[in-house]
């Protein structure tokens, strides 16, 4: 899925894509109608949950 980077915001991702839910919960991200995740980067989101950002961004590409 092009168009997605890691500095985007998870609010500005799931408005745009909101397809993307689905890989971003099976990586573990289980808060994405929390307040405070909609103003954080995915990067940032990754790092919370421990992730690989490199990792998740080949599986959003992948999807």
């Amino acid at each position: 899925m092009t168009g997605i980077t890691r500095d985007m915001t998870i609010g500005d991702i799931l408005r745009t894509n909101p397809q993307v839910a689905s890989v971003l919960m099976e990586a573990g991200m289980h808060c994405l109608g929390c307040p405070a995740s909609q103003g954080e980067s995915l990067e940032e989101a990754a790092m919370v949950h421990g992730l690989d950002i490199d990792a998740l961004m080949s599986a959003i590409e992948a999807f």
